[in-house]
């Protein structure tokens, strides 16, 4: 596919164009986001400039070529078996890559996109039956009742409790988390979060496991000497790149996801993974909590509990630890210490929280 075409059958809010200049002065009309990443993306450079989210450090703008963003597009369409005329709803910001990618994929593939506003409840208000969105947990959370309308959804941005995977597992929606960063042009690998555990791909039945995420066509993955996810995926990415997440590799094509080597904590000399803390935790918490490192003089690091709770009053407090106290999931390095509480937790423009900063709130 040339730089300055579409396919033919793209459509926008119902809408076909027969030319560029066409699109480029409708969308003027209603998203000055959109309509600057399509000027950019129809320019002549070969590169698109976008933002990182952040969650993890400081945003970063870098380059990604668009040769590769449309290789990306190709990989989600064939795994998903997304071909032209696809129905497809965009409720992500297209100032980051997720929604940037749904315009692409819809540009590439010839879908029929519909767009709406990117807020907390994507599907208020709507009626229409689409093939497939992307969204963020907050958003799927708040669109139980309508996940009917959807057929496949693809969530991302953050981890899905064990609450919200409970939540969705009679819906005749396919949930898929993925795996991806801006570097590698979103998803590399996706997770069946609800049953059956099979869809149609590519004209056949494949099924998935829930616990392990599978790579997409054209990605090998393997782990370095600490035990993080490298992929190579030179469809999407010039570099090897090698992650900061730890990983249980399966099989050249499946890998377990067990948390951030950034986040590991040394209490005492025990290494402990909070995220697979924070699952296990999930059995009892319903509010939105990280649990985290703060330095202690006798372990190094101390393990404690954020949990976001406006006004958290005494009870709610000596119920939350008398629950974890008896959680037998837990192993005894493994019940926090201390337990914060904060009225809000610090988020990213994509939603995701901001752990460190969020640890800044609180005197300990």
């Amino acid at each position: 596919m040339k730089l300055d075409r579409f396919h033919t059958s793209f459509q926008l809010n119902g809408i076909s164009f027969a030319s560029v200049e066409e699109m480029l002065t409708y969308t003027a009309g209603f998203s000055d986001d959109i309509h600057q990443f399509l000027e950019n993306w129809f320019s002549k450079d070969t590169f698109i400039i976008v933002k990182t989210s952040g969650s993890t450090g400081v945003p970063k703008e870098i380059k990604l070529q668009k040769s590769q963003m449309i290789n990306s597009a190709l990989a989600t369409g064939t795994f998903f078996d997304l071909k032209e005329n696809t129905i497809a709803l965009l409720c992500l910001p297209t100032e980051y890559i997720a929604g940037k990618m749904m315009l692409i994929r819809a540009l590439v593939l010839g879908w029929q996109l519909d767009v709406v506003a990117p807020n907390s409840f994507p599907l208020r208000g709507i009626k229409k039956q689409y093939d497939f969105t992307a969204m963020v947990p907050l958003q799927l959370e708040n669109s139980l009742a309508e996940l009917p309308q959807i057929k496949k959804l693809i969530v991302g941005g953050g981890v899905v409790s064990n609450q919200l995977q409970a939540k969705i597992q009679t819906s005749i929606c396919a949930v898929f988390a993925t795996y991806g960063m801006t570097e590698t042009i979103t998803h590399i690998a996706v997770k069946r979060l609800n049953n059956p555990l099979s869809i149609q791909v590519d004209s056949e039945q494949k099924s998935f496991q829930k616990e392990f995420y599978q790579t997409l066509p054209n990605v090998e993955i393997y782990k370095d000497a600490r035990n993080c996810l490298v992929i190579k995926a030179p469809n999407v990415s010039n570099e090897v790149i090698f992650t900061n997440d730890s990983i249980y590799l399966v099989s050249d094509h499946q890998f377990e996801w067990l948390g951030r080597l950034d986040n590991v904590i040394n209490s005492g000399g025990v290494k402990l993974h909070p995220e697979i803390i924070e699952e296990k935790l999930s059995k009892i918490i319903s509010n939105r909590f990280f649990v985290t490192g703060i330095p202690n003089e006798q372990l190094g690091e101390k393990l404690v509990l954020v949990v976001e709770q406006p006004f958290a009053s005494v009870e709610f407090k000596k119920s939350l630890k008398l629950e974890i106290a008896q959680l037998k999931l837990l192993k005894k390095f493994e019940v926090p210490k201390d337990i914060y509480f904060v009225n809000e937790f610090i988020e990213t423009d994509t939603k995701k929280v901001q752990r460190k900063k969020t640890l800044d709130l609180l005197k300990y």
